[in-house]
């Protein structure tokens, strides 16, 4: 599990650290049953609370990416696709909704942002 925090990033660092955990879940990186670290080494090795670790775990916990035991830690849980795509609809929706506030307040016309869309697709 590799955690990269940023001081100048708007988002807490709980919150930078639930979604690279839920990021590398999605993707795969991380499998079901694998073993986080623990709370305390994982705050350790970022040089932050152990409170900041455990809200990012408890979060976590609490939309079903992982389960912690009692004295045993905590493990990635399975996750059926319908999930994954509904993480991944979310996220694309919430990303419209800032891009269509962007365009409304400097005025850009909805087909010049379907166009900046297909040139962006394109390149990739």
């Amino acid at each position: 599990m590799r955690i990269i925090l940023s001081n100048h990033s708007q988002q807490p660092i709980y919150e930078q650290i639930k979604e690279q955990i839920k990021e590398q879940i999605l993707t795969g990186e991380m499998v079901p049953g694998q073993e986080l670290a623990s709370i305390r080494q994982l705050a350790k090795e970022l040089k932050i609370s152990v409170i900041t670790t455990s809200r990012a775990y408890t979060e976590l916990e609490a939309e079903g990416f992982i389960a912690t035991r009692a004295g045993k830690g905590s493990i990635v849980l399975e996750r059926d696709n319908e999930m994954i795509k509904e993480q991944y609809l979310k996220k694309v929706e919430e990303s419209l909704m800032q891009i269509i506030q962007y365009a409304r307040m400097i005025k850009i016309p909805k087909e010049e942002v379907f166009r900046m869309y297909e040139l962006l697709d394109d390149e990739e």
